[in-house]
């Protein structure tokens, strides 16, 4: 899987950028605030339809753009798969209200669901920032969760949407319920019956895919973990549930859920099937609906998940140093490439946006050698020096300044023809 030209048009700070990629590592240099983190954005929404940064399209949208007649944003690329090239497009385009914009994916020229998009290009973004896996809340690991089962599993994919659709439905008429003051009984249960049954029926899809994909990832953080500590600490990865699906003890799982000290190895684990899950999902649901009455909110179901991760038998968001977190957040993104690539069978690009700087010379190597083991890798950074005259000289070498990307020759002395520069 390959990323051999990206072009971007009123995206962010780019006027218009198009640009070819012809090496195993693409080395992106530039000044902070210059386009760098953009870059990586944009190959990160043509593998997963998403922003990383943004929360609505019209953040992605150049402002210069609203100047012009038809304002859109575009971001455009080929993927070569087997010796097959995929073209991938988002189109944004403004939206009635004159204000706002709204996205349409094409593959091949073919207007498609953006959900079609995903698995057609399959990435893994290293951010600055991604200590918040760790030190952040549930939602920021069950984004990352999620994420990966999406570009590994469509069939994930559309779960999940479904079951989105079914919270916030459910979500509705619990809000409308409480509005009216009924309490608990028959008419509220016939009512919320057929919201139960399709909570249940999607979340219990939802919830075994994440256990199996976290038993596959669990083993492989372990051993990044190990190699990044020099096998001086241990780390574990445990799915838990907002009620006990049955992969564990009553009593471990309360202990997980109070986030006390507890090690894997000594968890009363064992193996949950779809049927094990469904029936408790339900009988949670039936238990505690005079609860999610009075919340006017679903309060079970995968959106209140959790993945712990735990160092030495401690939980790490709790009790992890920074530096722990940090090693911890960069095992997880390593797992995840190596997890992504032994489930599809292709090595997914690796994204590293100006994380050098974060990291001690063992982390770095353990990056650089991450590079070593996918088909391409981008990464950028403020300072040449990071890296060695070795791997810059295999690298392509490009320098961003206010949005134009140019080709920076190997000698380090002369720069290039531009690859694209912006009117």
């Amino acid at each position: 899987m390959f990323l051999s030209r990206l072009q971007l048009e009123q995206f962010r700070n780019y006027k218009k950028l198009d640009l070819s990629f012809d090496a195993p590592v693409a080395l992106v240099q530039g000044r902070n605030g210059q386009g760098k983190t953009n870059l990586l954005e944009a190959v990160y929404y043509l593998a997963t339809s998403k922003s990383r940064h943004a929360r609505t399209e019209r953040e992605v949208v150049n402002r210069a753009a609203a100047e012009d007649a038809i304002p859109f944003g575009r971001i455009r690329g080929e993927v070569v798969r087997t010796e097959q090239a995929t073209r991938l497009e988002i189109l944004f385009t403004r939206r009635n209200d004159g204000l706002n914009f709204t996205k349409q994916a094409r593959v091949n020229g073919a207007p498609r669901r953006s959900m079609d998009l995903i698995g057609h290009l399959r990435a893994v973004l290293f951010l600055p920032e991604d200590l918040t896996l760790i030190s952040g809340s549930p939602s920021e690991r069950r984004r990352y969760v999620d994420v990966a089962l999406c570009q590994i599993d469509r069939g994930y994919c559309q779960a999940l949407s479904r079951y989105q659709k079914v919270v916030t439905q459910r979500n509705s008429l619990l809000r409308q319920l409480q509005e009216q003051g009924q309490p608990d009984g028959p008419s509220v249960g016939a009512q919320l019956g057929f919201w139960d049954d399709q909570l249940v029926e999607h979340g219990t899809q939802v919830l075994s895919r994440r256990h199996s994909y976290l038993a596959d990832l669990a083993p492989i953080a372990r051993r990044v973990h190990a190699e990044l500590t020099q096998e001086q600490e241990t780390l574990d990865l445990l799915y838990v549930p907002s009620f006990n699906t049955g992969l564990y003890s009553d009593g471990d799982y309360l202990r997980l859920r109070d986030s006390e000290e507890v090690r894997a190895e000594e968890l009363a684990k064992t193996e949950v099937d779809a049927a094990t899950i469904s029936e408790r999902f339900r009988e949670r649901l039936e238990d505690r609906r005079k609860v999610e009455l009075n919340s006017g909110n679903s309060l079970y179901g995968p959106h209140r998940d959790e993945m712990i991760l735990l160092v030495n038998g401690w939980n790490l968001r709790t009790f992890g140093s920074r530096g722990q977190q940090r090693t911890g957040a960069l095992a997880l993104k390593l797992a995840e490439l190596r997890a992504m690539a032994a489930a599809t069978g292709e090595r997914p690009v690796l994204l590293l946006d100006d994380v050098m700087s974060e990291l001690d010379a063992q982390r770095r190597a353990a990056l650089l050698g991450a590079l070593a083991d996918v088909r391409q890798g981008i990464v950028t950074t403020t300072d040449w020096d990071q890296f060695s005259p070795e791997f810059r000289g295999e690298a392509q070498q490009i320098q961003i300044e206010a949005g134009n990307a140019t080709l920076v020759r190997s000698d380090m002395a002369k720069a290039g023809d531009g690859l694209c520069a912006s009117p």
